[in-house]
């Protein structure tokens, strides 16, 4: 531990004795009744728009135990349907869809298929009877509205590729049915079902519960697009069979088709269930066992999967007890490897921002992205974390009987943020406090800056290198390159979505300018970027089209974060602070806030008169004048300047900007390395919570 954080800690120390001692009576208590949850509602697809959106029009669930499906309507749940181990079924809602193409052979419709998930459709390839042939359909959506269906009927249309391969005879597809027969067995309703199909009629197998409430089958006829198309279904079905009725749109009906999508075979399918806006569907492993739901990368869950409608739009949701949830998410968002007693303070705090914003997406209390807290299933459990999580069974922070908002952030990058230099509002137990952080520097590598053969600057590490021993005129280490196939980075770490700046090979000389840490949860650097770059990353979310000469941090909060920051002398108009890390992000947002910015196109120019001149634009118009006395142009990327103490900047010959900052995340609250360091220096998890959370007290029911 840092010198100057002990002495923060002995300072802190020293005033909660002086409150405990003299201020007790108004010490902050938990004597109001202490907020409880049995099951959690995990949002994993849900539309909520201006809030979360995170959209599928599928579930495909599978398990290796049993599974059980139930449906909820009118406010009864009742088991309907049950699958065995290894089973997989899909389910969707009954909406509109765009019917793409009608195939007897299956590998065309397979092709229209892939067409249009290539498209980036949603597509659904099943499979019916039809005059006595194996027929296959691809159907594309769903849409909540014909109009809806109807307008993306006429982009498949204009798809050259789709509609060459379909042909002209794409038309909507609904929930307009007719209803006939009433059998025991889906067996049966499907044998049934052939004789619709005969006539070349659309057929499925709709369920229902009858009014003794046991489950019964019909055949579905028609499946149209509007009430006027199902009129001339009617006309034909009538020579079918004449104890027609219509399928009203709210029944509570599911409507089962079988589905090729996922094996994309003839010889294999799945039963795709589609249902009304107004059920809820839920399945369930026997046995305790999990379900896997393969649109959240193949994730497997405790406890229930539901899904059901919201803003026209399938929604997904786990529900599962609350601890249980706790397993998955404190092993994500912590290392297990790490200190019980960080691990604890993590739990503590997972549990209590579960708590706390109670229904906060409708039909679920949390999503599953740290929107809310990072949750992927049961696969991400790990003995240590549940131990965590078990040792503080029930357990949640509190301040003046209310549960705390504990916010948490990977590192804090040293300081705290307090909570008003992020969001603009004061919030008593969210104030700046110095952080061990440091401590996710570990072991390792350094980086080099270095300028190539080329003129182009760039970072490698340490260890893609060796020191040749020797400096160049201006006294910085040469070093060569010892690996083939090397990339020179952008920023110093590895980022598969940032193309490098050169791949060299081995031998190759190079000239280091500066040795730095790679960047990391406390340390980090990202840039120069140029002035186009960072007017693309502003003006993609604030309106900004004047080229970008100067940028600037002009206010910082409490713990040295930003507040804001002036482009061109302005400031620029976000809504709240940590706003500007999304704003100023060119491949991504920004770390943090914590940040500086170096302006790496300024260059102070001397005249001949002893006269200063800044230059925004670097080199440009810059005349440079040889060791020969001769003069040119400065035409190269860079200006490499050397100043006094025999330090080189690499001056970018345009306008351009760095960002060196401390931190990840928001910063306010609990620092999940801070807790780390605080543990290994024999910290409890309690005193941690306390230290980040102040005047907070732990509570349990």
């Amino acid at each position: 531990m840092n010198k100057s954080f002990r002495r923060a800690m002995s300072t802190l120390l020293i005033v909660m004795v002086l409150l405990a001692a003299g201020t007790s009576q108004l010490a902050p208590t938990a004597q109001a009744a202490v907020p409880t949850l049995d099951n959690i509602r995990v949002a994993l697809f849900v539309n909520l728009p201006g809030k979360y959106t995170s959209l599928t029009k599928t579930a495909t669930l599978s398990s290796s135990s049993a599974m059980n499906l139930s449906v909820t309507a009118s406010k009864q749940t009742t088991q309907w349907l049950s699958f065995p181990e290894n089973d997989q079924l899909r389910l969707a809602m009954n909406d509109y869809k765009v019917k793409v193409v009608e195939a007897t052979q299956f590998n065309q419709a397979k092709q229209v298929y892939d067409a249009v998930k290539a498209a980036g459709g949603s597509p659904f390839l099943i499979s019916l009877s039809k005059k006595n042939t194996a027929t296959y359909q691809v159907l594309e959506g769903g849409y909540s509205a014909h109009s809806e269906a109807t307008t993306a009927l006429n982009k498949w249309k204009g798809n050259a590729t789709i509609s060459k391969a379909a042909g002209t005879s794409m038309i909507v597809a609904g929930p307009h049915s007719l209803s006939s027969g009433s059998y025991a067995t889906k067996s049966e309703a499907l044998k049934a079902a052939a004789s619709f199909g005969a006539q070349g009629l659309d057929t499925a197998v709709g369920m229902k519960l009858n009014s003794s409430g046991k489950l019964e089958f019909t055949v579905l006829v028609g499946l149209a697009g509007t009430e006027a198309e199902l009129e001339l279904v009617k006309t034909a079905a009538s020579k079918v069979s004449s104890k027609l009725s219509t399928v009203k749109g709210n029944e509570d009906m599911l409507v089962m088709r079988v589905d090729h999508s996922v094996d994309g075979a003839a010889n294999s399918s799945d039963e795709l269930y589609l249902y009304n806006p107004g059920m809820v569907v839920s399945v369930k492993a026997e046995a305790n066992g999990y379900v896997s739901l393969a649109e959240r990368s193949e994730r497997s869950y405790r406890g229930t999967i539901e899904a059901g409608a919201l803003n026209n739009q399938m929604y997904i949701v786990n529900e599962l007890p609350l601890e249980q949830y706790l397993y998955s998410v404190v092993a994500i968002e912590m290392f297990p490897s790490w200190p019980i007693e960080a691990l604890k303070a993590q739990a503590v705090a997972a549990r209590t921002y579960a708590l706390y914003g109670g229904n906060g997406f409708t039909v679920a209390h949390v999503v599953d992205t740290t929107t809310s807290q990072a949750y992927y299933g049961v696969h991400s459990e790990h003995q240590n974390t549940t131990a965590a999580v078990d040792a503080t069974k029930g357990e949640v922070l509190m301040y003046n009987g209310r549960l705390v908002e504990t916010l948490f952030s990977s590192s804090a990058g040293g300081r705290t943020a307090d909570a008003k230099e992020i969001w603009g509002n004061e919030v008593a137990y969210l104030k700046s406090v110095v952080s061990p952080d440091a401590i996710s520097e570990a072991g390792l590598h350094n980086w080099y800056r270095v300028v190539l053969p080329n003129g182009k600057v760039g970072y490698i590490r340490e260890d893609l290198v060796k020191d040749t021993g020797m400096k160049n005129a201006a006294g910085k280490p040469i070093l060569h390159s010892n690996t083939d196939g090397t990339n020179i980075r952008r920023n110093p770490l590895i980022q598969s979505n940032v193309t490098p700046i050169e791949v060299i090979n081995s031998g190759v000389q190079l000239v280091a300018l500066e040795k730095i840490i790679q960047s990391n949860a406390m340390t980090w650097r990202r840039g120069p970027y140029t002035s186009e770059e960072m007017l693309k990353a502003i003006g993609a979310k604030l309106s900004i089209t004047s080229p970008i000469t100067t940028m600037e941090v002009t206010k910082k909060g409490p713990s040295g974060r930003a507040t804001e920051v002036s482009v061109n002398g302005k400031p620029l108009a976000v809504a709240k602070p940590v706003d500007l890390r999304g704003v100023l992000g060119v491949d991504g947002s920004l770390q943090s806030t914590y940040f500086s910015i170096e302006q790496t196109g300024q260059v102070v120019v001397l005249g001949a008169s002893s006269n200063k001149r800044t230059k925004q634009d670097g080199a440009s118009g810059l005349q440079v004048l040889g060791a020969n006395g001769q003069s040119s142009k400065a035409s190269s990327d860079y200006l490499f300047v050397l100043d006094g103490k025999g330090n080189v900047r690499a001056a970018t010959a345009e306008a351009g900007f760095q960002f060196d900052g401390t931190g990840n995340g928001h910063g306010v609250g609990l620092s999940q390395y801070g807790a780390y360091g605080l543990a290994k220096e024999g910290y409890d998890y309690q005193y941690i919570l306390k230290y980040y959370y102040a005047g907070s007290t732990i509570a349990k029911d």
